[in-house]
């Protein structure tokens, strides 16, 4: 009687500690932070609107085309204004093939002055593959001269690397 008192505590004592991971499907792609409560008007002759192009790699290759290293990306978007609210109407993450994965967010959000929001892809996210790419489409005042960056980072053994990619406009 009391050994299957103490065996079911310590079952209880790791039932509880235990960690849970969750899983890619179970995370919070879609973010809900900073949405605008409604669209300021693009009318304004002093907003201007564009696009950005911000490659980002899931996977690298070791040693063979065979041989990969997973990474983790994170997408960084930075307000560099000390004046003005950047908006961002549109972040969408593509596969190597240029197929649409996903997108971020769903409706406007925006950045305060030299605020950053950072959007995560999990090293166990592979579907983007070695040549993933984030497009953000952003819109306020002509003089705004927003940062976009992606950070990997990943490791092998005992030693780590990281490396960033910066955006750069389209049409």
């Amino acid at each position: 009687m009391k050994s299957t008192i103490v065996l079911f505590s310590v079952l209880f004592i790791l039932f509880v500690s235990c960690d849970k991971k969750s899983s890619s499907k179970e995370r919070e792609i879609i973010s809900n932070e900073h949405q605008v409560p409604k669209q300021v008007e693009k009318s304004n002759s002093d907003l201007v609107t564009k696009k950005v192009y911000v490659p980002v790699y899931s996977n690298i290759y070791q040693r063979t085309r065979n041989d990969r290293t997973q990474l983790t990306s994170t997408l960084s978007i930075h307000n560099t204004s000390e004046t003005d609210t950047l908006f961002i109407s549109r972040i969408d993450y593509f596969n190597t093939e240029g197929k649409f994965v996903r997108s971020y967010i769903k409706s406007p959000i925006y950045l305060s002055t030299f605020e950053t929001l950072e959007y995560v892809v999990d090293e166990e996210d592979v579907s983007g593959g070695s040549g993933a790419n984030f497009v953000v489409e952003w819109y306020g005042n002509t003089k705004l001269n927003p940062l976009f960056q992606a950070v990997m980072i990943g490791g092998l053994g005992s030693k780590s690397f990281s490396f960033v990619t910066e955006g750069v406009y389209f049409e």
